[in-house]
């Protein structure tokens, strides 16, 4: 199998080293090149045309935004994954590169210990996104277009469901699960919804804390739905979208009165993750039960999949992104190749089809849902 060849770009000599070496751990990747700057980094992947690139977000005279403006005109194919710090404006930063074509992002080890602990956040965080991203076989930037069939024909789907349970009723919530290639896949979702959606939405997106906040305040300003993080202990509200912070779980519980309650906790994580799919997924089984839509999204890993089996049990509903549209197809994928997806979807008709369930003749937002308000 031929190398992965990466190409790292940063400003900070440091930090090139650093990722340098973090990713000549693994025997599947190369360092083909680095470059300090945009411009350069612009020459680099002309020359060498690496599998994938690493780019800093902030570095002078052309900062990241401007150099991924101009790789996405001239290698619109070309995997990106932008490497930014733990700061407001860094995530911010970030939130744009995303917006702009960037497939992914990590974060700066700016709390490590030590240099080995530097390394191997790198490491462990690096490496699985430029695999999943890039893989093993063809390099994407040399690969020919190739025409893939439909995601529903290549993938059989044979739910898993208890019999004599109607997989197409009304629902009272609706949750989704992203990782890699997640932001604008939900802002395309949501952006599709209108004002008087008439269930609440819980988002379970594999992103860090600051991260969550600013992505939920832009989905905000761009969609017509009050979108916010979630708040343990608060009642949900139809028509509001509640994302789990960074670094916190979210699920669902009812209180003595019967009403649902957000739980926002730092429990261990799962699949490696926290927030994690999984953990939404079985709360909302347990909460509303055949009541419940479930979305898979874009992304890496399997999260979501144990969580949509006890939906399928209870007799909810899963739909999940097609093969075609995911920059990742790991977790969409998993669940429909577990049999556990109702629906295989490209991404732009994904919307249309919860808009339909949740509108569905004779679908109600239930009372105790209907009593939540906006905080």
């Amino acid at each position: 199998m031929p190398h992965i060849s990466v190409l790292v770009v940063d400003d900070s000599v440091v930090v090139r080293r650093l990722v340098t070496q973090a990713l000549s751990l693994d025997p599947d990747i190369e360092v083909i090149g680095t470059a300090s700057s945009g411009r350069l980094a612009l020459e680099r992947i002309q020359q060498q045309l690496p599998d994938v690139v690493t780019l800093d977000v902030e570095m002078p005279d052309m900062d990241g935004l401007e150099t991924l403006r101009e790789i996405r005109r001239r290698h619109p194919r070309l995997p990106v994954v932008m490497f930014s710090s733990v700061t407001e404006r860094g995530a911010s930063a970030t939130l744009d590169a995303l917006t702009l074509g960037a497939n992914d992002y990590v974060t700066k080890p700016t709390n490590a210990a030590n240099q080995d602990a530097a390394m191997e956040s790198v490491r462990s965080q690096l490496i699985p996104k430029i695999k999943a991203l890039c893989g093993r076989a063809i390099p994407r930037e040399r690969a020919p277009e190739v025409q893939r069939p439909a995601a529903p024909a290549a993938v059989p789907v044979v739910p898993r469901r208890p019999s004599g349970i109607d997989p197409t009723g009304p629902i009272d919530a609706v949750a989704i699960g992203a990782s890699t290639g997640g932001p604008d896949a939900l802002s395309k979702v949501l952006n599709a919804l209108p004002a008087d959606f008439p269930v609440p939405i819980f988002i379970v997106q594999h992103m860090p804390p600051l991260f969550t906040r600013l992505f939920a305040g832009r989905l905000d300003s761009s969609s017509q739905l009050s979108v916010k993080e979630a708040r343990d202990g608060d009642v949900p509200a139809a028509g509001n979208v509640y994302i789990a912070p960074g670094d916190f779980h979210l699920s669902l519980r009812r209180d003595a009165a019967g009403r649902p309650r957000m739980v926002v906790s730092q429990e261990g994580p799962e699949n490696w993750v926290r927030p994690a799919v999984d953990v939404l997924f079985r709360s909302m089984a347990e909460v509303y039960g055949e009541r419940t839509l479930a979305v898979v999204l874009t992304g890496m890993g399997q999260d979501g999949m144990k969580g949509s089996e006890p939906i399928i049990a209870c007799g909810g509903q899963i739909v999940v992104q097609d093969e075609a549209t995911s920059i990742v197809w790991g977790m969409p994928g998993s669940v429909a190749q577990a049999g556990l997806a109702q629906h295989i979807l490209p991404l732009d008709e994904i919307a249309e089809h919860v808009l339909r369930v949740a509108h569905r003749a004779g679908s109600t937002t239930r009372t105790d849902v209907a009593l939540g308000a906006r905080s």
